[in-house]
């Protein structure tokens, strides 16, 4: 009984200490995505632009992170969510190419070779962790993706709203169903949170790449 209780105090607290990680590492800290430059700014346009052609090109195809952690997933509650999060994105992947068919082309930015560089390498590293064996970490990544993907929805609309194009609802779920899901996972906290926190991370390095493209184009 005494193990039993320990098991469902150590589930209870995953699913928060999972948001907690994607809060610190992902999009929402960073002073890029958090700055007036991005949506409000003079170059808001150019800037929104950037980010949904590179976001389209991270997550706009099949399949994707969800899709391939749905395949390496066995917990019950994981593999459900995962299921229903599969089918929402492909309506994300729709607004995405909506989006991306709205802003125009990509800014000519110098450097463009080395950014595509760097996007081929961050997708082909998310998909290596999406399809980990690794018991857990392949949903911590996905749940970590439709976590930091609240955050991006806000950059989404925005475009949306710059652009014309109507919004979408998003059915990835909200922050307590992902921590719900989270918490059903048993015996592998410690897969779900790395997986997690390199989603995290990855995104973070996204933003990264943008905000660089961004002074690049003002420093021309």
């Amino acid at each position: 009984m005494a193990t039993r209780s320990v098991e469902t105090a150590r589930g209870a607290r995953t699913g928060s200490l999972l948001l907690a990680c994607v809060a610190e590492h992902g999009t929402s800290t960073h002073p890029y995505f958090a700055s007036n430059s991005l949506s409000c700014g003079h170059d808001a346009a150019r800037s929104l632009a950037d980010a949904i052609h590179y976001l389209s090109a991270l997550h706009g195809r099949h399949p994707g992170i969800v899709d391939h952690a749905g395949t390496r997933t066995v917990d019950p509650a994981g593999r459900a969510w995962l299921a229903c999060a599969a089918e929402a994105m492909v309506d994300e992947r729709v607004y995405l190419t909506r989006l991306a068919v709205a802003a125009g082309p990509i800014p000519s930015t110098p450097g463009a070779t080395g950014s595509e560089t760097a996007i081929l390498s961050q997708r082909a590293a998310l998909a290596t962790l999406a399809q980990s064996d690794r018991r857990g970490c392949a949903l911590g990544a996905g749940l970590a993706f439709a976590a930091d993907w609240i955050s991006i929805r806000n950059v989404l609309d925005a475009a949306a709203k710059k652009f014309g194009v109507d919004p979408r609802p998003c059915g990835l779920g909200d922050a307590e169903l992902l921590r719900e899901v989270a918490d059903s996972a048993v015996d592998c906290e410690r897969a779900l949170l790395f997986g997690a926190q390199q989603l995290s991370l990855q995104h973070r390095a996204l933003w990264d790449l943008l905000e660089a493209r961004q002074q690049a184009r003002r420093d021309y």
